[in-house]
């Protein structure tokens, strides 16, 4: 009981010096327990959305699951309305609707305005029937009751200011049709964010499927006490095995399947730079409990000396350390919730909708989050409890706060330099690798041994660098900057500490900057080096190009040519017979001028003629395939063919690689017209001269499709430095919390520092230093100690994207930029962080009465 009294009384007394600490803890916490709350709050969301649109039994057709697009028409895979009659016959079903479900679609306004979501969520086309009451109500108007009607859900409406009587035009890969708002309709649960719009049945089937009779599914409800199981086996029997049927529960399943991933990337994505918060923070807590211990010296000799044993000092340090952890991981949780619903805000902003409503604590958010503080805050503790446990009776007769660390020791240095060593020599095997699956792994143990080779050996690095930067930085501020110099310089383990926990965040922030450049850069060049067109048209969602806006595109005044990309699915057996699901890039012959691709072996030509094509070097290398070799394609949805390889394209750049070629025409020889893909991108040159007026003629021609957008180069290069920029930013930004944390990391060890000072503060200034010189000494101890900080991280980052880029050389990416300007402005913001870190340090230190400083022990 004493041992916990001392500690409770040590912790409250220190309460304020704790208190920084605590803030690292809880951001940390904070993090983890709200990528928890999110991520569980969103699987609420899409849980209460499925299971109020599953009806008991779903049916679809055999390659197409609840109206999903075939991949190479762009349209729903559909089946006669006869089907529908079948299952109503079905032992065990109460009712049935057919269902018209598409979301290859794209809805505009009167100002051809897209009205769809910009997060990534679908535009939902459906027919209505009674079944659409089981998930929404009509708020206003009417059903749709005819082809001019159409009905839309409230949040697309509220954001689009949308009222009924307003007109909207659908396109589709059938065609464009206008209808008028006749209803608006609200969700009972949360829609993440999806735009639906409804149509009557006949409409639907007309306009998405291109002709009526069609249905996408059936929406099965089972009779009391019929499970769906046998429900699911009844139907199958009276139907056959032509279709695709799945329960309420498995279609659930499929659609958190659907969602998994996205959900998975940010969840874990978060969690990480949780984890590099805790990684810093530990720093942060070892530097605290180090400079306590360090202050207690005198104190803990006294309690050895009337009888405290080494295990007691010890358990109450650590005793401190779980308080410590109690109270910023608990603060930690509840900053959790409130991160989540922030997020939850921030995502809202962005299109998806996510109500508080749905919103999720788990009890095991809170239990993981407070295990992972206070064990991480136990651990951190560890080595300065142990610290505590060793100091002598004899302490008592010595000065409280004399370091008992001043230099590393060579163990210390030995280790470190044999860590950087083994780090930097998987670095260079990574950079040197032939193959990315063995690179990736020695550029994973390279990052981590060379981060703990500097870690370790950071206090040895403090006496040089610091000195260097001394003389550049602090040296122009007279004795001031000396002694400011000799502060960062007393405590070399601290000061390496207390650097390192900034080296981290900044190492990151250099690797990845690193490697952001060099991708925009790689590309770029590829861009210059491959592509001979003038101009790219796409959509961003990745929709085919449906064939009205395809034709008001080709009507452009100024155009040389244009190169359709056709995708088609198909199974390629080589000649010893293995086969491989892949793809066959159709285009026509035109597209050698919109892309130049180098061949290993014939001519890519020759690949456009009559029953030829062409493969890539990888495919070449690994099927044994050479130039005349005759491969069996079986086209999905067509027929099966026999074509020569006339060229080999070397898989050496950055764009198409892998792509096997075919001509448009091998294509529709081989597919049905109603099966022939639509084109995924346009590539258009336009005549000499006449580049900016094509380009605007091609923007006007495609305004009332607003799901496309033409691109020159200079437009498709920034577009990729823009995307990457984007990725980097919020990367950046969830790297600011491990920043901040080593901003407090830095603030704290000047605070204790200042503590651990009070006397000589009190002599220096009792023998003439004034508050403003006081102040300036303390502002430039924590700058130097900054930017040491930062010429680790910088430097540590650096090397790390160095060997990421020659890992990505591997995937045609072979331009190595540093980025230059980012790094310097990173390496001076260092020192605007150090100044920020010192303002309250040394405002408390001005203040010191000198009288009572030089009296304190």
């Amino acid at each position: 009981m004493s041992v916990l009294k001392t500690s409770l009384r040590n912790f409250f007394a220190h309460k304020g010096r704790m208190a920084l600490s605590a803030v690292a803890v809880l951001l940390s916490v904070a993090f983890v327990s709200g990528t928890l709350v999110f991520t569980d709050t969103m699987n609420t969301t899409f849980d209460k959305l499925f299971a109020s649109t599953a009806s008991d039994v779903t049916l679809s057709a055999k390659n197409g699951d609840a109206g999903d697009e075939a991949p190479d028409t762009g349209r729903p895979e559909a089946f006669p309305a006869s089907v529908v009659a079948e299952v109503r016959k079905a032992e065990g079903v109460q009712d049935a609707q057919g269902s018209v479900v598409s979301t290859s679609v794209t809805v505009v306004d009167a100002d051809d305005k897209n009205v769809g979501p910009t997060s990534g969520a679908p535009t939902i086309a459906v027919n209505w029937s009674p079944n659409e009451l089981r998930s929404v109500e009509i708020t206003s108007g009417h059903e749709p009751r005819g082809p001019t009607d159409v009905v839309v859900d409230g949040a697309t409406a509220e954001k689009h200011g949308l009222k009924a009587g307003d007109e909207l035009r659908t396109i589709s890969v059938t065609g464009d049709f206008t209808a008028k708002i006749s209803g608006i309709v609200d969700f009972k649960v949360t829609n993440p964010g999806a735009t639906l719009v409804y149509f009557d049945t006949a409409t639907a089937q007309r306009e998405l499927l291109g002709k009526e009779g069609l249905f996408t599914q059936v929406l099965v409800d089972a009779e009391p006490g019929v499970s769906d199981d046998a429900l699911k086996a009844n139907i199958a029997a009276a139907v056959g095995d032509g279709y695709t049927l799945q329960t309420a529960a498995e279609a659930a399943d499929a659609g958190r399947e659907d969602v998994a991933g996205f959900l998975d990337v940010m969840k874990y994505a978060m969690l990480g730079f949780a984890g590099i918060a805790f990684l810093v923070g530990i720093f942060l807590i070892v530097n605290t409990f180090s400079m306590l211990v360090a202050q207690r010296t005198r104190e803990i000799g006294l309690m050895r000396a009337i009888g405290s044993s080494r295990r007691q000092v010890n358990r109450s340090v650590l005793v401190e350390a779980v308080l410590l952890g109690v109270v910023g991981s608990v603060a930690g949780v509840a900053a959790g919730v409130g991160l989540a619903v922030g997020l939850m805000e921030l995502m809202s902003s962005m299109g998806m909708e996510l109500s508080t409503r749905d919103l999720t604590v788990k009890w095991t958010t809170p239990a993981v989050g407070l295990a992972l503080g206070i064990v991480v805050t136990v651990l951190a503790a560890y080595v300065p409890a142990r610290r505590a446990g060793k100091v002598s009776p004899m302490a008592a007769l010595r000065d409280a706060g004399t370091p008992a660390d001043g230099k590393a020791g060579r163990v210390r240095g030995g280790i470190g330099l044999a860590l950087t060593a083994a780090g930097a020599a998987a670095l260079v095997g990574a950079a040197r690798a032939d193959e990315a699956g063995p690179g990736s792994l020695w550029l994973g143990v390279g990052v981590v041994l060379t981060l703990l080779g500097f870690v370790v050996i950071g206090p040895l690095l403090a006496g040089a660098v610091v000195r260097a930067l001394g003389v550049v930085v602090l040296r122009v501020f007279g004795p001031v900057g000396r002694m400011a110099e000799r502060n960062a310089l007393r405590n070399p383990r601290r000061t390496g500490a207390t650097a390192a926990a900034l080296m981290i965040g900044l190492a990151l922030v250099a690797c990845l900057s690193v490697v952001g450049s060099s991708m925009v850069a790689s590309a770029t060049e590829e861009l210059d080096r491959s592509v001979g067109a003038d101009f790219i048209v796409q959509s961003g969602t990745g929709q085919p190009i449906v064939p009205q806006a395809q034709a008001a595109l080709e009507k452009a005044p100024g155009l040389d040519h244009v190169t359709e990309y056709r995708w088609a699915d198909a199974t390629v057996t080589d000649p010893r017979g293995k086969g491989m699901e892949t793809g066959l890039a159709a285009t026509e012959p035109t597209y050698m001028e919109d892309l130049r691709r180098e061949t290993t072996a014939g001519t890519l030509a020759d690949a456009y003629g009559p029953g030829a094509m062409s493969v890539g070097s990888d495919y070449a290398a690994e099927h044994g395939v050479k130039v005349g070799d005759v491969l069996t394609v079986a086209f999905k949805g067509g027929e099966t063919a026999k074509l020569r390889v006339a060229a080999i394209t070397a898989d050496t750049g950055g764009v198409d690689n892998g792509a096997m070629y075919i001509n448009a025409t091998t294509l529709a020889e081989h597919v049905p017209a109603e099966r022939l893909p639509h084109s995924l991108l346009l590539l258009a040159s336009a005549k000499d001269g006449q580049e900016t007026q094509t380009y605007q003629a091609l923007k006007d021609a495609l305004a009332p499709y607003p799901q496309y957008k033409v691109s020159n180069q200079a437009d498709y290069k920034e577009e990729l430095k823009d995307q990457v920029g984007q990725l980097l930013n919020i990367v950046y930004g969830l790297l600011a919390l491990a920043i901040v944390v080593a901003v407090l990391g830095v603030v704290n060890t000047l605070a204790l520092s200042v503590v651990e000072r009070t006397r000589e503060i009190g002599l220096m200034r009792a023998i003439g230093l004034s508050r403003r010189q006081l102040r300036r000494m303390i502002r430039l101890e924590s700058v130097v100690i900054a930017l040491f900080g930062a010429l680790l991280g910088l430097g540590l980052g650096m090397g790390w994207g160095t060997a990421a880029q020659k890992l990505l050389a591997l995937e045609g990416l072979g331009v190595l930029e540093i980025p230059w300007p980012t790094i310097l402005t990173v390496f001076v913001a260092s020192a605007f962080v150090g100044l920020f870190a010192a303002l309250v340090p040394a405002f408390r230190a001005g203040r010191m009465n000198v009288l009572n400083a030089i009296g304190s022990e």
